[in-house]
């Protein structure tokens, strides 16, 4: 198989798995991540993030540029039977999918990717039955549901919040690819990428909580070569945020939520901390 078919091949796979990422983590949110569904579904969205993760990373050695739009991810919302039944369907078209793909490939590494792809995404499909076979006629027959409490006008700035951070995650986890010549610093990138998903679920929880989907949609990704521009890009990007997020504190009506208030100082204090860290790697580049 040539490197651009190769290239190609993976970023569907890729986008894939991204679609599988978002759906489980969303349904997450939306059952509450202290509940034993909520909890399972976190655990599977963890696991398709490693898969994400090998597929972008062999697709940035291979000096092709990673499909960051996650694909569709076709399921039934009618209840959560019918919401599991579309999750074991998907798992389980993976299978001969991964296997299929790993036959066409020579590389050995590449070969065991896809095949571990294939065996894990089996073991998903039962773990999404064995969740299914446990529920209650009631809850089986019911939908993942909030209450609103929250203004439709904070609601908004929490939504926007989450699309920005999620935004800002993907760009970070692209890039932690793409520069993987800059050896330690890549790793630093993703870490970075790792703090901003803690302070996504700070605001996508609490839209979640509200029966709201996250607004999880790629837009303005930066897909350059040169890492002190994106570095430079992801400063920039932070200052922005704190000074949106110090306006935000200062909302009557979310100083009346303890949790809010907490997950946002937090929120801030770890981008003092992130931007400190970017202002570090750009003296020593």
């Amino acid at each position: 198989m040539e490197t651009r078919q190769l290239i190609e091949m993976l970023n569907r796979d890729l986008a894939d798995e991204h679609a599988a990422i978002l759906r489980y983590l969303i349904h997450a949110y939306l059952e509450g991540e202290d509940t034993p569904l909520g909890a399972s579904l976190l655990s599977r969205s963890r696991e398709e993030m490693w898969h994400m993760h090998w597929l972008g990373m062999i697709i940035a050695q291979l000096g092709g540029e990673p499909n960051m739009t996650p694909a569709e991810y076709p399921y039934d919302p009618s209840s959560r039977s019918t919401i599991l039944e579309s999750y074991i369907k998907y798992e389980e078209d993976l299978v001969p999918h991964y296997r299929k793909e790993a036959e066409r490939v020579d590389d050995p590494h590449i070969k065991r990717v896809l095949e571990r792809e294939a065996w894990e995404s089996s073991y998903h499909a039962v773990k999404f039955r064995q969740k299914l076979s446990k529920l209650s006629p009631e809850e089986a027959q019911g939908k993942p549901e909030g209450e609103m409490e929250l203004s439709s006008s904070l609601l908004e700035q929490l939504q926007s919040e989450v699309n920005a951070k999620y935004n800002e995650m993907v760009q970070h986890v692209r890039d932690s690819w793409v520069f993987q010549q800059n050896g330690l610093l890549s790793w630093e990138i993703m870490n970075q990428s790792m703090e901003k998903m803690k302070q996504l679920a700070h605001f996508a929880e609490d839209v979640a909580e509200n029966g709201v989907n996250p607004d999880f949609a790629v837009a303005g990704l930066e897909t350059g070569s040169d890492i002190r521009s994106s570095l430079q890009a992801a400063h920039r990007s932070l200052a922005l945020d704190r000074e949106r997020h110090a306006g935000l504190a200062q909302d009557e009506e979310l100083q009346q939520h303890s949790g809010l208030v907490s997950n946002l100082d937090l929120t801030l204090r770890q981008e003092k901390y992130q931007a400190d860290e970017i202002e570090d790697w750009l003296n020593k580049l």
